[in-house]
């Protein structure tokens, strides 16, 4: 796809999908602005804004959404990416520090994100698209990952919300992109299994060459972004997509 001119912005762009999307976008066309709590994979350049901000704060990701605008003059494509998979293990054994603060990344931040993107596109009359990355493990229970899956339940559920609420202004997704080669994925394979009952699973995908590069999976979230052809609903998966 030729997306020249279009411009997105993605949140947790200092690594794995993040950075793969903001790569793919670039050689699309795109101008993109990245943000993450450190600095981004892609320095500035000419369609380049590289942020450091923390998405769990309401000021920062308003800020965030303030230079994207006021940068590029419009925004077709919001990502809020941002997201952790620690704590892992039973919840009886969970630190409740780190608990809330996957809460807050995987939860708050998506709906900082998406509060501030909206804002913005009212103020300017402008309509777009806006993608919460999700995953399988919100529609699915794992043994040791009661964090994760019920943070990613909530990133569907609200995205639905937001799809009712902003339905003039907004095409929204929730993007379950299946199981992608990352640092996430690292961690996941050296996990025990009696803390992580399926991480066997997640060994044979890695044995038998099964897993997307980051760029693999950013093609096909900015085809159901921008191809009029894709598919459609808002909590969408894409491990089956060509």
């Amino acid at each position: 796809m030729d997306l020249t001119g279009k411009v997105a912005v993605v949140t947790g762009a200092s690594q794995g999908l993040g950075a793969g999307l903001a790569k793919v976008a670039l050689e699309r066309g795109m101008s993109v602005a990245l943000c993450s709590r450190s600095r981004p994979a892609i320095p500035d350049s000419e369609r380049v804004l590289s942020s450091v901000f923390d998405v769990r704060d309401a000021n920062d990701m308003s800020a965030f959404a303030d230079e994207s605008f006021e940068r590029f003059g419009h925004v077709d494509l919001w990502v809020n990416n941002a997201g952790l998979l620690d704590p892992v293990g039973p919840l009886r054994d969970l630190n409740d520090g780190e608990l809330k603060h996957l809460l807050d990344v995987n939860i708050l931040g998506v709906a900082l994100g998406s509060q501030a993107y909206i804002r913005k596109l009212h103020a300017h009359a402008q309509t777009g698209i806006l993608m919460n990355i999700s995953s399988g493990a919100g529609r699915n229970a794992y043994f040791g990952w009661s964090g994760y899956c019920a943070s990613k339940a909530a990133v569907d559920r609200l995205s639905e919300v937001i799809a009712i609420e902003e339905e003039e202004r907004l095409r929204v997704y929730s993007i379950a992109p299946g199981v992608i080669e990352t640092r996430m994925q690292e961690s996941i394979r050296a996990t025990d299994a009696q803390v992580f009952r399926d991480v066997a699973r997640f060994r044979k995908l890695k044995a038998s060459g099964s897993l997307q590069t980051p760029e693999e999976a950013a093609e096909k979230l900015l085809k159901v972004a921008f191809d009029p052809h894709s598919q459609i609903g808002v909590c969408v998966d894409v491990r089956n997509m060509r």
